[in-house]
């Protein structure tokens, strides 16, 4: 339920939009993370009474290659989902792919690439089910030294087979930018693609112009750069603040105390490429101890950006 204070966020930001130009920065919808097998009539009744108002499903391998859950047991669990969903009212805005070693889209072996885009494809057949806006796929696992410009032709590859089952779940496909501030993860692995803003722009230029990006905020120091480099490419986010070494995925700075991020210049590189998707946190579950905290989160830093904005006038 909304709280007294909440409300009172709510109003100084309107004020705050009002002498701004509402049009120019409306807020966004708040979103959250969630995975497949937490999913809940519940669970999406407590969200969606704490302001949030749409989430991203992560489903795990293991749901469709497990040889004891059918096809009618998985299409009745989807179902149950969506029914959950709507029940609650929140919109199930994306689907976050499996992923993995052995699921990895950029795979030089051709044999293993084919059977990871055939798994893939089975997916999508069921998230079909859940109606999602977006569907997100990692570009790669970790890569062999030197083995980039092969595996980016594959990606490429991949994603042309893919696409036409993402466009017929009525969704448009996303790729994220990976973790990757330094090239070599050991002595015999590189880190995955899309690891900086040159190659994100590399790859993308790469790819037909119906395949666009997520941007991951804790994957990379300073995540407005990309945005900005990326422009109206940019159609979904995982909003969590890090130092873009590890996977940190702590709430936003001003929340937690945690991460290098300026919330400001990535909300101002979202407006300004024209980003209309919802504010969708991925963070970690002890990050919070409720919902309710993702929604006043985002209250504070969009007041924040609001004021920053004034006192740039």
């Amino acid at each position: 339920m909304f709280t007294k204070n909440k409300c009172l966020l709510v109003l100084l930001a309107i004020i705050a939009l009002s002498a701004n130009g509402k049009e120019k920065y409306p807020p966004l919808r708040v979103g959250c993370s969630i995975g497949f097998n937490a999913v809940n009539y519940n669970l999406l009744k407590t969200m969606k009474e704490a302001g949030v108002d749409c989430i991203e499903i992560s489903l795990s391998a293991g749901i469709f290659t497990d040889k004891e859950n059918s096809d009618d047991e998985i299409t009745a669990r989807m179902n149950s989902v969506r029914q959950a969903a709507d029940s609650a009212d929140i919109e199930i805005w994306s689907i976050h792919m499996p992923f993995g070693k052995k699921i990895d889209l950029s795979q030089s072996d051709e044999s293993i690439r084919q059977s990871t885009v055939a798994l893939q494809r089975h997916i999508l057949r069921f998230c079909k089910i859940l109606q999602p806006r977006v569907i997100l796929f990692h570009p790669s696992w970790y890569l062999g030294i030197n083995e980039r410009p092969r595996r980016i032709a594959q990606l490429l590859r991949s994603v042309n087979e893919i696409k036409p089952l993402v466009k017929e779940a009525g969704a448009i496909m996303v790729i994220e930018n990976m973790l990757g501030h330094e090239l070599l993860h050991s002595e015999k692995y590189e880190r995955p693609l899309c690891r900086t803003v040159e190659e994100v722009e590399l790859i993308m230029q790469q790819m037909p112009s119906d395949i666009y990006l997520a941007v991951d905020m804790n994957h990379i120091d300073n995540p407005e750069l990309l945005i900005k480099a990326m422009g109206n490419r940019v159609k979904t986010i995982h909003v969590s603040d890090g130092n873009g070494r590890a996977e940190c995925h702590y709430m936003p700075n001003p929340c937690s105390g945690k991460g290098d991020n300026d919330w400001n210049r990535i909300q101002q590189e979202l407006y300004n490429a024209g980003y209309t998707g919802p504010f969708m946190y991925e963070v970690k579950t002890n990050e919070y101890s409720e919902p309710q905290e993702l929604y006043e989160c985002y209250q504070n830093l969009y007041r924040t950006f609001i004021e920053f904005i004034q006192q740039k006038q």
